[in-house]
């Protein structure tokens, strides 16, 4: 079993959607892949968190055993992000962003973090992503996440890091806007040109595409009747992808991405279920395993 190291943000969210609102609860994506892929593996966090970071979210991790040696408090306020949800449950729209000290984030790896066998780049600045990739030390996978913000805003830094990873990781609407393509097909097969082995397209209440090797893989997402929030999904589909090939540490072969990816549908499931990580706190290895079976007979996927 090999440690994971997560770079990402750790803040707090206000977020509305058909189920109700509510304010400034614990988000970020550090947050979300951290409380899951503890549950397959060792994992180490880095991020920055202002003053008002309450010590009982510190204690979601730690209770954990997530290692948050990699996590800086600084002077000023936690990164807070606010969005709703309208009739579209797989997209957010946006209404205030507060970047606070994550503005001035320089992240730096500990020492006994560089040896990480697996590195996870979540959604941040494509330039900073860079600069984890240049402390860390021969991990054997690394993969990435993204948003239409960097596209859009810093496309030339963003295929400079897609050149250096393993495997990307993106929704469906972020596929399309970075390859120019108008379904998830093309769209892979245009961003392994860019670098990754593998991608991983993202689609929300529909699933997901793997594409790797020149084989696609395809299934739909673990039926949810009442989705209460979808924020943090994808950040918990990675978490779920990467726990599962830390824990066997296999080769990544095709079954194995397969496999993962599965691992990553069903987590992301647990986590619409409630808003922000209430659902994931409470999660336990007894409910994946249910819900494993269950997808199992609902997909045939052994």
């Amino acid at each position: 079993m090999s440690n994971i190291l997560v770079v990402g943000s750790l803040g707090y969210d206000t977020i509305s959607t058909p189920a109700g609102k509510q304010e400034n609860i614990l988000g970020g994506s550090a947050n979300y892949f951290s409380i899951v892929a503890s549950m397959f593996a060792p994992v180490n966090v880095v991020g920055v968190v202002g003053e008002d970071y309450k010590d009982s979210d510190l204690e979601i991790l730690t209770s954990r055993n997530v290692d948050v040696k990699g996590l800086k408090k600084e002077a000023g306020k936690t990164f807070h992000w606010e969005g709703r949800y309208q009739e579209d449950m797989n997209e957010a729209e946006t209404l205030v962003t507060d970047l606070n000290v994550f503005q001035d984030f320089n992240p730096q790896i500990p020492e006994e973090y560089k040896s990480s066998k697996y590195l996870f780049l979540a959604n941040i600045d494509p330039e900073l992503q860079m600069q984890v990739l240049d402390q860390v030390e021969n991990p054997k996978m690394v993969a990435m996440d993204t948003m239409n913000f960097w596209i859009s805003s810093k496309i030339d830094s963003l295929k400079k890091a897609l050149n250096r990873v393993d495997v990307l990781l993106i929704n469906e609407g972020e596929a399309k806007e970075l390859t120019g393509e108008w379904n998830a097909i093309s769209a892979s097969k245009q961003l392994v040109k860019m670098g990754p082995k593998a991608v991983v397209v993202k689609r929300g209440e529909y699933g997901f595409v793997l594409y790797s090797k020149g084989k696609f893989f395809i299934m739909p997402a673990f039926p949810i009747a009442e989705v209460v929030d979808p924020t943090g999904a994808g950040d918990t589909f990675a978490a779920g992808f990467f726990g599962h090939l830390a824990k066997v540490d296999g080769n990544l072969d095709f079954a194995s991405l397969k496999q993962a990816c599965a691992f990553g549908t069903l987590m992301a499931s647990f986590t619409v279920q409630g808003f922000g990580v209430s659902r994931l706190q409470e999660l336990t290895w007894d409910d994946f395993e249910k819900r494993k079976s269950e997808y199992t007979e609902i997909t045939g996927l052994k």
